[in-house]
């Protein structure tokens, strides 16, 4: 099958000054791709634990979860209290968990892309990627 990155590659007659490769990507490997999307999801996770203590100290320290218990207190009653549910032991467990869960889908999503794209391959023929040395 023909696509139209061919058909433009074989359009291009004029010689240039600096030298062009074109390359058919037409395979990813399976273990490559679930690594690679792993170390990404680990990144993603640092990040997502770090911001959700930066951000829970910044509302700690300007008082912004004071005044949401005391909202809190006056829609609920007396007898509830808004900070023992949202402790710094709570908030930073619940943002581990989803990191965790976030690892795991990150990484079973790099592998199920890699699955597909090298099924789809056999129709479509791959993809075109053209390299210039500037």
């Amino acid at each position: 099958m023909s696509s139209v990155a061919e058909k433009l590659a074989k359009k291009s007659n004029r010689r240039t000054s600096t030298k062009q490769v074109r390359l058919k990507l037409v395979y990813i490997d399976f273990w490559s791709s679930v690594k690679l999307s792993f170390l990404i999801a680990i990144c993603l996770a640092i990040v997502t634990v770090v911001a959700t203590f930066l951000v829970y100290t910044v509302l700690g320290s300007t008082q912004v979860l004071e005044k949401a218990n005391a909202l809190y207190t006056d829609i609920a009653g007396s007898s509830s209290d808004l900070l023992s549910i949202l402790s710094i032991g709570n908030v930073m467990g619940f943002a581990v968990v989803i990191a965790i869960l976030n690892t795991v889908v990150i990484t079973a999503l790099g592998a199920i892309f890699a699955l597909l794209y090298n099924l789809s391959v056999k129709l479509t023929g791959g993809l075109l990627v053209g390299f210039t040395n500037n």
